[in-house]
């Protein structure tokens, strides 16, 4: 089970650290206070993660269980990869055995056995791109995409939305039956339209917010658990 780090930590540094005021801004010293004292961020250095951001996917797997048993995964919106790095050791994937695709508009650093694409995901192509590294249908597609913050909550509420959706409507077109989708959200409501899409096509969806999630910080993670499957979709449609 993954557990919340606790105090004191491993890494040799002392919680509590104060930035020198120099010539950073009271705002930007804040943030890097916060981030060099964050005990995730130092668990994360200590344990070779990239991002404090695993542990979110730790935690929400710990109990609802979507990497087990995974063979193929895919990662939108993965840089800087440390989702893209759990991802590839559950499927066992290798640089000759391809079994975690990902993409991001941001440049990622190479992970061995994740086959990465440096473009936007809402390209024309990225969906078929994806698919044809990734070599079969995946059982997790999870996605940390976040729009570019404006400062307006309802503006950036109203696009992280929007890739959330488009991200879903991607599962349910290429997931295996059985398999999860895992994307992050923001709190002031999933869109219904949305959530009645989900339901119709997964046996559960709920919301979670991992305790890695900054206390502070709105965002939520939504979660559709086994896929029902386009056979049975598309017997109906037949019918």
């Amino acid at each position: 089970m993954t557990k919340p780090p606790s105090t004191p930590n491993r890494t040799g540094r002392k919680i509590g650290q104060k930035v020198k005021k120099g010539k950073l801004k009271a705002s930007s010293r804040r943030w890097l206070e916060r981030h060099i004292n964050d005990p995730y961020v130092q668990r994360a250095k200590l344990e070779g993660y990239r991002a404090r951001a695993a542990f979110k996917l730790l935690e929400i797997d710990d109990k609802h269980q979507i990497l087990k048993g995974a063979r193929r995964i895919i990662d939108l919106g993965s840089a800087p990869g440390s989702w893209s790095q759990i991802a590839a050791k559950v499927t066992n994937s290798t640089d000759s055995d391809i079994r975690v695709a990902a993409i991001d508009f941001l440049e990622m650093d190479a992970l061995p056995g994740v086959h990465f694409l440096q473009m936007d995901f809402l390209q024309d192509e990225a969906p078929r791109l994806l698919m044809e590294a990734l070599g079969g249908a995946p059982d997790l597609v999870m996605s940390d995409m976040a729009a570019p913050t404006t400062g307006h909550k309802r503006t950036d509420h109203l696009r992280t939305m929007q890739l959330c959706e488009v991200a879903a409507h991607f599962a349910i077109e290429v997931l295996a039956e059985g398999g999860h989708f895992l994307a992050k959200t923001f709190q002031g409501g999933t869109e219904n339209e949305l959530l009645t899409l989900l339901k119709q096509n997964f046996r559960q969806v709920v919301h979670v917010k991992p305790g890695a999630s900054r206390a502070e910080s709105v965002e939520m993670f939504l979660l559709a658990k086994g896929f029902k499957g386009r056979v049975r979709e598309e017997a109906e449609a037949e019918g």
